[in-house]
């Protein structure tokens, strides 16, 4: 296992640099490293040159070797200059914040889609840090223009680069087809008639707990939930696939929840485009229930990262459910309502649904709240609630006779819609259902009375 040095900047710009070295630990551990020692340095702004002090970066190379440190990260994204000065000085193994998360998402991308976008977003990263991988070439070889006059150095860095261009060219050519594969997908998904609802949120916040929960009680497919389940782990980045699976509880409107990658403070741009296509879920749906880890003291500034990300993403606009998940790890004080609530009876007071902007005083937050536990089951029932009334605006309660000749929309309407009643008449199905506006617009021809 790799002992890595980890070193910080505060830069005194309102933000956690603490908390981020923290996070920036958790990723380490996440790629199998051992975290030696931390370090960091006030600064005024970046050095430009070292992103630290020079005399800093004199401290860290004695560091690193005081620790048999194999590997130094710093925790932001570094300059292709910055990156090779410290290399030179450190001579050390380098790795910034964007580059240690790259190297995540490319050890748990699984499906062929995510392995591309990773590949991606890698090559994208590595273009313009070529200048200076080959410094121990020769540089200039002659006067003219022609690449038979230039130097070693010179050639094989202008060869590695339309190398890596050529690939991206050709990965983008995969990726475009594998997209129109999904839109062909997410085509068919709308045309059933499903509200799309989409779980986003920080890493590791419980959003393929959740999923899984769901399926587990209210699964589409009886018997095959076990192989519909997702990856779920106490780790950054357990699962970077997105998926997809269609809800149906009872007495409730059934409707497909998709699971999407979480997302990370200091997210490097090249991944947020590189899995456009795949957020396209989050863009796309009719509602997002963005998922919090209440346990986690910094679930804050985690709730402004994801709504920073969604706005990136031009996804903010999109009406929202925030579910604070673990609620059963928390103080009973840390949720409305349940002030002098003794902690052991806590799980028995939850779920707690809290109403627009009552989120225990949550200035970022804007919308319907509810604090449940996804690992232990707990609110489930009254989540499904609280979707189906964020819901509600798209649907119109009915009755309809339809004749024994159109079978086929009385099979339609049991599976897509909430039918509460069905009578067999002398003229047809009598049918009083609760159904997206889309269908009613279809089927109002078979109206017979109206709610």
């Amino acid at each position: 296992m790799e002992h890595v040095l980890l070193v910080g900047a505060n830069l005194n710009d309102g933000e956690d640099y603490l908390t981020s070295l923290e996070e920036l630990g958790a990723l380490a551990e996440a790629c199998d490293m051992e975290v030696a020692g931390v370090t960091s340095q006030t600064l005024d702004a970046v050095h430009k040159a070292f992103y630290i002090g020079t005399g800093k970066v004199d401290e860290v190379k004695r560091l690193a070797q005081d620790m048999d440190a194999d590997v130094i990260i710093f925790d932001n994204s570094l300059s292709p200059m910055q990156m090779r000065n410290l290399q030179e000085r450190l001579e050390k193994p380098i790795l910034d914040r964007s580059a240690l998360i790259l190297d995540i998402f490319a050890r748990r991308a699984r499906s062929r889609e995510a392995k591309l976008q990773v590949e991606v977003a890698r090559l994208q990263y590595m273009l313009p840090r070529l200048v200076g991988l080959h410094a121990a070439l020769s540089r200039q070889g002659g006067a003219s223009g022609s690449m038979s006059n230039r130097g070693a150095g010179e050639k094989k860095l202008e060869l590695d680069r339309r190398v890596l261009e050529k690939r991206l060219s050709e990965l983008r050519r995969e990726l475009k087809e594998v997209g129109n594969e999904r839109e062909t997908q997410r085509k068919r998904r709308v045309k059933s008639g499903l509200s799309r609802v989409a779980l986003v949120g920080y890493t590791n916040a419980g959003k393929s707990t959740l999923l899984n929960a769901m399926l587990d009680l209210y699964g589409a497919d009886e018997g095959e939930d076990e192989e519909k389940h997702v990856l779920e782990k106490d780790m950054l980045f357990a699962t970077l696939d997105t998926t997809v699976r269609k809800i149906m509880p009872p007495d409730h409107h059934a409707f497909l929840l998709s699971d999407t990658v979480g997302f990370i403070h200091k997210l490097p741009h090249n991944l947020v485009e590189a899995f456009q296509s795949t957020l396209e879920e989050a863009k796309e749906a009719d509602l997002l229930i963005q998922v919090v880890d209440y346990s986690d003291e910094h679930y804050k500034e985690q709730i402004a990262v994801t709504n920073e990300t969604l706005k990136r993403l031009q996804a903010d606009g999109i009406p929202m459910l925030y579910v604070y998940n673990k609620a059963d790890l928390v103080s009973t004080d840390a949720i409305p309502g349940l002030s002098g609530v003794e902690t052991g009876e806590l799980t028995a007071h939850l779920p707690v649904v809290s109403k627009v902007n009552s989120g225990g005083g949550l200035t970022t937050v804007s919308g319907d709240a509810i604090y449940l536990s996804a690992k232990k089951r707990i609110g489930m029932e009254e989540l499904v609630g609280l979707i189906e009334e964020k819901l509600a605006g798209g649907y119109k309660e009915c009755t309809l006779l339809i004749p024994y000749t159109d079978g086929r929309a009385v099979s339609y309407l049991n599976e897509n819609a909430v039918v509460y009643e069905t009578e067999y008449a002398a003229e047809g199905v009598r049918m009083r259902v609760n159904c997206k506006r889309a269908d009613y617009g279809y089927y109002r021809k078979y109206e017979v009375c109206c709610t």
